[in-house]
């Protein structure tokens, strides 16, 4: 099946037209109740955080920078995501943290899989994608991928615009030497 990025405002349409098992909502603590509703507790992650990128100077006295515990909550949740329908990842914009999100999943669900090949499917799917290094660097400890995964973000650079139209990946790769 397949993970779907999407932002806020195109989030709920998906819902309806995509229909999936799960969604991961990943917005500012302060916006997280704009998050769509419709799932059962169970199959919808929220996960408030900032999408502060790691640079010290970008943060703002209360301001709450993805944390290995949010990285880990969404590795457990995304662990109990069948795959059967498809799993819906939103942020406010739909470019940064559900991006990272989307290509830690990726990469979970796919230990045998050569980074490099889940990264640039993500840009293939995106040329908006950005995905967030804190939220891959954390994904990147956690699944003992070696530095791997963000090596492979840095290296499918930065998008050369910012305007995100939904888009998705496929949930499984081949493992390398498979």
């Amino acid at each position: 099946m397949k993970i779907i990025v999407s932002s806020l405002a195109r989030a709920p349409a998906l819902m309806l037209s995509e229909r999936p098992s799960h969604v991961v909502s990943l917005l500012s603590p302060e916006e997280i109740h704009l998050a769509p509703d419709g799932h059962a507790p169970e199959r919808h992650l929220r996960l408030p955080m900032h999408d502060l990128r790691g640079v010290p100077e970008e943060a703002f006295p209360g301001d709450t920078p993805p944390s290995e515990s949010h990285v880990a909550e969404l590795l457990k949740f995304a662990a109990g995501w069948s795959s059967e329908a498809p799993i819906l990842i939103h942020c406010w914009a739909g470019v940064s943290r559900s991006t990272a999100a989307a290509y830690s999943i990726a990469c979970a669900r796919n230990p045998g899989a050569r980074e490099e090949e889940i990264a640039q499917a993500l840009r293939d799917a995106s040329p908006t994608a950005w995905p967030n290094p804190q939220i891959v660097a954390l994904a990147d400890t956690l699944l003992a991928r070696d530095g791997r995964m963000s090596a492979a973000i840095k290296a499918i650079g930065m998008p050369d615009h910012f305007d995100a139209a939904p888009f998705h990946i496929p949930a499984h790769f081949p493992a390398v030497g498979g």
